[in-house]
């Protein structure tokens, strides 16, 4: 047990670390990302029209009760017109990079290596299968995610290929640290 909280805990800084090199420095973590064209003018709407922080998929459905058959295919004719999407509002502005935001970030990474590092102790006899090990449970979790928003929401796919690369790369490096930690078990 010692092992996989030691290790998951040093796994997890690499990949965060490793992934705030992919955003930070490399334009890994800006694929497929755009700017608002004509921002003043589209947030000026936005700011007047929605009041509350959420997920907003548009067109919009009241999901919150069945709809009705024709409701279902109202629905359907405003999707198939489009514009379709998803909108991730907050009413007010903070700070990019918080202390709160990469705090977050680097426990989730933490909790992350450690379930990795669990099935390392359980699995995986040599160095480079503990190594693919974890990097297969990076792409694991893309696949399961991140393939879904684009699959759904459609996010654009350099933004998905983007996170592929990022994930792979970080849980690779982070698989790197477990095996070394787990050789010689």
């Amino acid at each position: 047990m010692k092992r996989v909280l030691l290790g998951g805990t040093f796994a997890g800084l690499v990949v965060f670390l490793v992934s705030a090199v992919d955003h930070l420095a490399l334009p890994i973590g800006r694929m497929g990302v755009k700017t608002l064209p004509q921002e003043d003018l589209v947030l000026g709407a936005m700011s007047s029209a929605i009041k509350e922080p959420g997920l907003y998929m548009f067109p919009g459905m009241d999901f919150s009760k069945t709809p009705t058959d024709e409701q279902q295919k109202e629905y359907g004719a405003r999707y198939l017109a489009g514009p379709t999407g998803l909108l991730v509002y907050s009413t007010g502005g903070v700070p990019p990079m918080q202390p709160r935001q990469l705090s977050t970030e680097l426990l989730s990474d933490i909790l992350a290596a450690w379930i990795a590092a669990w099935a390392v102790s359980l699995t995986a006899p040599s160095f480079g299968r503990r190594v693919l090990l974890v990097a297969l449970l990076g792409l694991f979790a893309w696949l399961s995610i991140t393939v879904s928003y684009w699959t759904w929401y459609r996010f654009p796919g350099a933004y998905v290929l983007g996170e592929g690369i990022d994930q792979a790369v970080s849980w690779l490096a982070g698989g790197f640290v477990l095996a070394a930690v787990f050789r010689g078990r």
